[in-house]
Protein backbone atom coordinates (compact mmCIF):
# COMPACT_ATOMS: atom_id res chain seq x y z
CA UNK A 1 0.00 0.00 0.00
CA UNK A 2 2.96 2.42 0.83
CA UNK A 3 2.49 6.12 1.93
CA UNK A 4 0.07 8.57 1.34
CA UNK A 5 -0.12 12.73 1.64
CA UNK A 6 -1.61 14.42 4.54
CA UNK A 7 -2.22 18.04 3.70
CA UNK A 8 -3.07 20.82 6.64
CA UNK A 9 -3.71 23.81 4.13
CA UNK A 10 -4.54 26.73 6.75
CA UNK A 11 -1.26 25.50 8.23
CA UNK A 12 0.71 25.28 5.13
CA UNK A 13 1.64 21.42 6.55
CA UNK A 14 2.08 18.73 4.56
CA UNK A 15 2.96 15.36 6.11
CA UNK A 16 2.99 11.32 5.32
CA UNK A 17 1.19 8.45 7.05
CA UNK A 18 1.86 5.01 6.28
CA UNK A 19 -0.71 2.79 5.33
CA UNK A 20 -2.57 1.13 8.96
CA UNK A 21 -0.51 4.45 10.89
CA UNK A 22 -3.10 7.14 12.52
CA UNK A 23 -3.38 10.57 11.15
CA UNK A 24 -2.39 11.60 14.22
CA UNK A 25 0.75 9.18 15.04
CA UNK A 26 2.00 10.25 11.39
CA UNK A 27 1.75 14.14 12.29
CA UNK A 28 3.86 13.14 15.58
CA UNK A 29 6.19 10.94 14.00
CA UNK A 30 7.37 13.76 12.12
CA UNK A 31 7.15 16.61 14.89
CA UNK A 32 4.26 18.37 13.15
CA UNK A 33 1.97 19.32 16.23
CA UNK A 34 -0.29 20.88 13.95
CA UNK A 35 -3.42 18.91 15.82
CA UNK A 36 -4.05 19.11 19.22
CA UNK A 37 -4.26 15.65 21.60
CA UNK A 38 -5.44 14.41 24.28
CA UNK A 39 -6.14 11.02 25.40
CA UNK A 40 -4.73 9.23 21.86
CA UNK A 41 -7.91 6.64 22.15
CA UNK A 42 -11.02 8.19 20.85
CA UNK A 43 -12.58 9.20 23.51
CA UNK A 44 -11.85 13.00 24.20
CA UNK A 45 -12.36 14.59 21.40
CA UNK A 46 -9.39 16.73 21.30
CA UNK A 47 -7.70 15.80 17.64
CA UNK A 48 -11.28 16.17 15.97
CA UNK A 49 -10.58 16.77 12.24
CA UNK A 50 -12.45 17.39 9.21
CA UNK A 51 -11.21 15.40 5.92
CA UNK A 52 -11.65 18.06 2.92
CA UNK A 53 -10.68 15.26 0.71
CA UNK A 54 -9.47 11.77 0.65
CA UNK A 55 -10.19 7.92 1.27
CA UNK A 56 -10.27 6.75 4.67
CA UNK A 57 -11.67 4.48 7.41
CA UNK A 58 -11.82 5.40 10.92
CA UNK A 59 -11.73 3.18 14.21
CA UNK A 60 -14.26 3.42 17.38
CA UNK A 61 -15.06 6.77 18.67
CA UNK A 62 -17.10 8.29 21.57
CA UNK A 63 -20.27 9.57 20.02
CA UNK A 64 -19.91 11.98 23.05
CA UNK A 65 -17.54 13.81 21.08
CA UNK A 66 -18.33 12.81 17.83
CA UNK A 67 -21.96 12.47 16.42
CA UNK A 68 -23.10 9.98 13.32
CA UNK A 69 -24.31 13.28 11.69
CA UNK A 70 -20.55 14.65 12.06
CA UNK A 71 -18.78 11.68 10.87
CA UNK A 72 -21.15 11.84 7.65
CA UNK A 73 -20.35 15.33 7.44
CA UNK A 74 -16.51 14.24 6.64
CA UNK A 75 -15.48 14.48 10.73
CA UNK A 76 -13.08 12.11 12.85
CA UNK A 77 -10.94 11.50 15.06
CA UNK A 78 -7.02 12.06 14.26
CA UNK A 79 -6.48 9.71 16.53
CA UNK A 80 -8.98 7.08 15.03
CA UNK A 81 -8.39 8.23 11.29
CA UNK A 82 -6.10 6.09 9.21
CA UNK A 83 -6.04 7.13 5.02
CA UNK A 84 -6.64 5.03 2.47
CA UNK A 85 -5.20 7.84 -0.35
CA UNK A 86 -3.62 11.41 0.18
CA UNK A 87 -5.76 13.56 2.55
CA UNK A 88 -6.39 16.92 3.12
CA UNK A 89 -7.74 17.89 5.97
CA UNK A 90 -8.67 21.01 8.82
CA UNK A 91 -7.89 21.45 12.37
CA UNK A 92 -11.63 21.59 14.20
CA UNK A 93 -11.09 20.35 17.47
CA UNK A 94 -12.02 22.06 20.85
CA UNK A 95 -9.08 22.62 21.80
CA UNK A 96 -8.27 24.09 18.46
CA UNK A 97 -8.48 27.85 20.01
CA UNK A 98 -5.26 27.17 21.92
CA UNK A 99 -3.39 26.57 18.64
CA UNK A 100 -4.30 28.91 15.98
CA UNK A 101 -0.83 30.52 17.00
CA UNK A 102 0.81 27.46 15.99
CA UNK A 103 -1.13 26.85 12.35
Amino acid sequence: MGAFRISIPEAGCISTCEADETVLTAMGRHGLKKIPSGCHGGGCGVCKIRILSGCYRVGKMNRDVISPEEIEDGFALACKTIAEEDLEIAVVGRMRKFYRERL
